[in-house]
């Protein structure tokens, strides 16, 4: 196990904003992971609902966990100062009532540490209802990094599930990070310049359970993240120099 001044093999980026009850459960199956060697980077973004109070309970009891709390920012913000207090070269995405499975973080560093090219790499979800009952298997069917990418130019968010990415952090850096003008898709944004610097794909075997909220983004945001995903197809088409496919325009990402 690394200790705190160790320089660990991930950096696991979790923001929290009044996580609720899933809050435990989604840093257990994080502590809980067959590959150890991580520090988990524990962001409360202005919580007011006791969760900063569970998260310091997690940093007492386990030195892999580094608590960070500040007023309120908002995602994008969070994300970004994940990124920047990350020691790791690679980054792994979680949220905050969500669960990984025991496996996920050995599979994903086998395959970017088999795989150079690859700069994000996720996986299928299970997506799960509040109580945890699985809804269906979610996957687009994109695997490849040609299918990805077309997906992301066509709108579709979802392709590669953020919740599950594992990312290099010097591609991270490199692309930018996460844009605030992009809110509610600014994974689509960042996906997207990532693969104009190297490889992305998915692992076909679910690493991840995605809970379901009928609150979530998805749902109280659709009209704002369809807009965003629609001005970062636009970018993405205007930096590599195509003309945006037809659908851009109209395309919402897709669930999760």
């Amino acid at each position: 196990m690394t200790s705190r001044n160790e320089r660990p093999a991930a950096s696991v980026i979790l923001p929290v904003f009044n996580a609720g009850r899933h809050l435990e459960a989604a840093v257990d199956s994080v502590l809980s992971q067959d590959f150890r060697d991580f520090e988990l980077l524990l962001l409360d973004d202005g919580s007011t609902d006791g969760s900063g109070e569970r998260l310091a309970a997690f940093a007492r009891r386990d030195p892999r966990c580094r608590l960070h709390a500040w007023p309120n920012r908002g995602l994008i913000a969070t994300l970004n100062e994940g990124v920047r207090l990350a020691r790791a070269d690679i980054l792994i995405r979680m949220d905050a009532d969500d669960l990984c499975r025991p496996g996920r973080f050995s599979r994903q560093l086998a395959y970017l540490g088999s795989h150079p090219e690859c700069v994000a790499v996720g996986s299928r979800v299970m997506l799960i209802d509040e109580d945890g009952w699985p809804i269906c298997e979610f996957a687009a069917g994109e695997v490849a990094h040609e299918e990805i990418d077309a997906a992301h130019l066509a709108g579709r968010g979802g392709s590669l599930p953020h919740p599950s990415a594992a990312l290099r952090r010097e591609a991270v850096v490199r692309a930018g990070g996460y844009r605030a003008g992009y809110v509610h898709a600014e994974d689509v944004d960042l996906f997207l310049r990532l693969a104009e610097v190297g490889r992305l794909a998915n692992l076909t075997e679910v690493l991840l359970d995605y809970r379901q909220h009928a609150s979530g983004v998805g749902y109280r945001h659709a009209r704002q993240q369809q807009e965003s995903a629609r001005r970062a197809v636009e970018d993405a088409c205007a930096r590599r120099g195509v003309a945006p496919p037809l659908p851009a325009a109209s395309a919402a990402p897709a669930a999760p």
